[in-house]
């Protein structure tokens, strides 16, 4: 099914009769294969929040989603794909005080039963990819749908793309030139004033603690 174009006919009694059944040929393809993100082809519509949220969760309601889209205001508007990288050795896993966090056919998983709700693993995780919601008892994450992530399928941009483990250094390479080469220095107005933003300061979130604001200004004028 193509939960982009067919999203109006596709109800919340049609995503409860999906097969939850994990497939052995899935499982197998999640050991050899990568959930990774190109930034610049996201478009910021959220698709796949709400095909995580059903598929997963059996609601309408993003917000309950594994995988969030992060907006950043104002100038310039950045929307981001934030979603588990399923790491080897997750900070996750080693900071959970019951060990309901573990590993099976490489992907990170929580058991819900042993959880006590502490949520060390949503302050420990470097990518900021596990949530919580009032309305659960465990924090939640991507399980990569056992190895056919839903948000691959509906993502109307490619933004989102399922690759060989082995080839993600290159992807990676890939994703951080166009990053580079597309925001190396943005303009924008505010208040009527026109300012740039350099592509370190986005990725930092402000100058470099070894630059000051003076160093910082006599590039500029450079």
């Amino acid at each position: 099914m193509n939960y982009f174009t067919d999203y109006n006919n596709y109800s919340i009694k049609e995503a409860m009769n999906m097969d939850q059944d994990k497939d052995r040929e899935q499982v197998s393809i999640s050991q050899t294969l990568a959930l990774t993100i190109v930034p610049e082809r996201c478009s910021g519509c959220r698709t796949c929040e709400i095909v995580c949220a059903i598929h997963n969760n059996k609601v309408n309601n993003p917000k309950k989603a594994r995988i969030r889209v992060l907006s950043l205001y104002p100038h310039p508007v950045i929307k981001m794909p934030i979603v588990c990288k399923q790491c080897k050795d997750p900070k996750c896993m080693e900071s959970c005080p019951t060990d309901a966090i573990y590993i099976e056919y490489g992907i990170v998983k929580i058991n819900n039963s042993e959880c006590m709700g502490c949520h060390a693993c949503v302050v420990s995780c470097p990518f900021g990819a596990i949530y919580v919601h009032a309305d659960l008892d465990e924090p939640i994450k991507c399980e990569l749908c056992g190895g056919d992530p839903q948000c691959v399928k509906a993502c109307p941009k490619n933004a989102i793309i399922y690759v060989p483990q082995h080839t993600l250094g290159q992807t990676n390479r890939l994703i951080d030139t166009l990053k580079y080469a597309h925001l190396k220095e943005m303009e924008y107005f505010e208040h009527g004033v026109k300012k740039k933003l350099s592509y370190a300061q986005i990725e930092t979130g402000g100058l470099r603690k070894d630059k000051t604001k003076q160093e910082e200004s006599d590039v500029d004028e450079q």
